[in-house]
């Protein structure tokens, strides 16, 4: 069953995640009706074939990987790492040999990089991958997308000045394939705005993507400046991001759940809220992870996305869309070509 450019070929980790393998069988089934896009479905063959007598899945446009061994949620790095045999591993080995052309996993995140970066080569020139996420901000003028992107948020706890210029080109990249943005603005995630702000890190890289070619470098960003929507792409080290990701997930039900609170202390408020529905259900939606489904883990010479770890099958479908996408636009390719100019100008 070999892909051609216009339908694409994903393989799906169907035993990773909280909802698996229900809910990725469910999203590969929908999948299957509404699109082109084929699927290699990876994990227990006998609860992947049960699951899919379920559905009214169209049987043409999918095919079956058996898998005797699964990364479980809570596995360790060291136990993920041994287990070779995994739906998640067997995927990632599909990417590399070719049987399908991207990756999509809601399972352990790091079993998910880790089973990656064993089988599948890093693009030229980069030294470590980068587990991006995809967040909501304020509208930006010269981006229709209300999605922003953040990396590293933990693939890496150690950096290098040149590793963050290299998260920035492939956020970039990510960035004009993706959200369609000619000359992406590309943020440093700092302490303040001035440039000698932050460590030796901190202030190497800011010099470093000064100079880079490939987007447009706004300068050090604070806190505060992430939901705001000021730039497309914001770097930081793992840690960093780590942090800023788990404090901006936290947002959408804080913020929904203060307002539950007050309305119910008024009648008139909740008669106000009655009439805000529309609008209160447009805010929930934008801050709920299922919309974008999944972000990616880029470095990689193939695309792996990583979704959310309590995907449901909506958002599993929309993680499978992004990584046909981000394959059709190849996405790998930008970044090759950014990786090797910024390489180049560094050496002038």
């Amino acid at each position: 069953m070999p892909s051609t450019p216009a339908t694409r070929r994903i393989a799906l980790d169907c035993m990773g995640g909280d909802l698996a393998p229900a809910a990725v069988i469910e999203a590969a089934a929908q999948i299957s009706r509404q699109t082109a896009i084929e699927l290699l479905l990876v994990g227990d063959r006998a609860q992947i074939e049960a699951a899919l007598a379920r559905t009214s899945a169209n049987a043409a446009q999918i095919e079956i990987l058996h898998a005797d061994d699964a990364v479980h949620m809570n596995d360790t790095a060291w136990q993920a790492a041994r287990r070779l045999q995994s739906s998640v591993a067997l995927a990632a080995a599909a990417v590399a040999e070719g049987r399908a052309e991207a990756l999509v996993s809601a399972g352990n995140t790091a079993g998910t990089l880790m089973h990656a970066a064993r089988v599948i080569p890093r693009i030229a020139q980069i030294e470590r991958p980068a587990l991006a996420a995809v967040y909501p901000t304020r509208p930006r003028p010269h981006n229709p997308d209300p999605f922003a992107l953040l990396l590293d948020v933990g693939a890496n706890l150690n950096c290098t000045p040149e590793d963050l210029l290299d998260f920035a080109t492939m956020g970039a990249a990510y960035a004009a394939r993706i959200s369609k943005v000619s000359r992406p603005t590309v943020g440093l995630l700092n302490i303040g705005e001035e440039p000698n702000k932050g460590d030796e890190l901190l202030r190497k890289a800011y010099a470093l993507l000064a100079a880079a070619p490939g987007f447009e470098f706004h300068g050090n960003l604070e806190g505060r400046d992430v939901p705001r929507g000021v730039v497309d792409v914001i770097v930081c080290p793992g840690v960093l991001g780590n942090v800023t990701l788990k404090l901006l997930e936290s947002m959408g039900d804080v913020v929904l759940s203060l307002g539950e609170e007050v309305f119910r202390r008024k009648a008139s408020w909740r008669v106000g809220r009655w009439l805000l529905r529309g609008g209160i259900a447009r805010l929930a939606n934008l801050v709920d992870y299922s919309s974008y489904g999944g972000a990616p883990i880029l470095g990689f010479e193939k695309i792996v996305i990583k979704a959310h770890g309590r995907s449901n099958a909506r958002a599993l479908e929309n993680a499978i869309k992004v990584a046909a996408k981000a394959v059709r636009e190849d996405v790998c390719g930008a970044i090759a070509c950014g990786v090797h100019e910024a390489r180049r100008r560094q050496a002038q």
